[in-house]
């Protein structure tokens, strides 16, 4: 719900995992966010950052470490770790 001015006035907003694109529901207390800051060739903050969630049932599969992997590799912090053809 918004506002006259626009803004987001809902107290809760739901998430979705970055891998299964499914809601996080409140009661998935197993679920997790991981926000990643981005650095430069120097290895200085640059201040942004990228922001990845994981369901709880990705994380009782077992699959999050290669999840988080396959995501960073997406994003260019990893390079060769992750590929489609594994």
């Amino acid at each position: 719900m918004h506002n006259e001015q626009g803004l987001q006035i809902d107290l809760y907003n739901p998430r979705k995992c970055s891998i299964t694109n499914r809601l996080i529901t409140a009661k998935d207390h197993a679920s997790v966010q991981i926000i990643v800051g981005e650095v430069d060739e120097k290895g200085i903050y640059t201040g942004k950052t990228i922001q990845y969630e994981l369901s709880g049932f990705v994380r009782r599969s077992g699959e999050a470490d290669d999840s988080l992997n396959h995501l960073a590799t997406k994003h260019g912090f990893l390079k060769n770790v992750w590929s489609s053809q594994r």
